[in-house]
């Protein structure tokens, strides 16, 4: 085993948020700028499949290689590596979807500039 090998996990993740960080700036995607929705937008998906995996994990469906994980488990056999990956890959889908968004004028329907909604403000 390398030396490296057990942060294997973790260099993916970190790949996914280095290459979508960009956008944030470079089209004002304002997805960190609106830590609540973006929250509300993970938390679910968090949820969901953090249970499935303890679900799974529990029923010898589903294992990690222990090589290329940091080796930190959480309660029910979970790398934290896990769950990490689902907070980073839905923050990256978020920060994609929105700079397709900002480049093509997209809306998706939760803008405050909506004339039937000129009191909503921007989350």
């Amino acid at each position: 085993m390398s030396r490296w090998e057990h942060l294997s996990y973790l260099a993916v993740l970190l790949g996914c948020l280095l290459a979508t960080a960009p956008l944030e700036i470079l089209l004002r995607t304002r997805v960190y700028a609106r830590p609540r929705r973006l929250a509300l937008a993970v938390a679910p998906v968090l949820a969901v499949f953090v249970g499935w995996d303890l679900y799974a994990i529990a029923h010898g469906h589903w294992t990690f290689d222990p090589r290329r994980t940091t080796g930190i488990i959480l309660p029910g056999g979970l790398p934290l590596d896990e769950v990490l990956f689902f907070l980073v890959v839905p923050v990256c889908a978020i920060l994609a979807l929105e700079a397709v968004r900002a480049v093509t004028g997209w809306q998706a329907g939760d803008e405050p500039d909506r004339p039937d909604r000129p009191d909503r403000p921007d989350p």
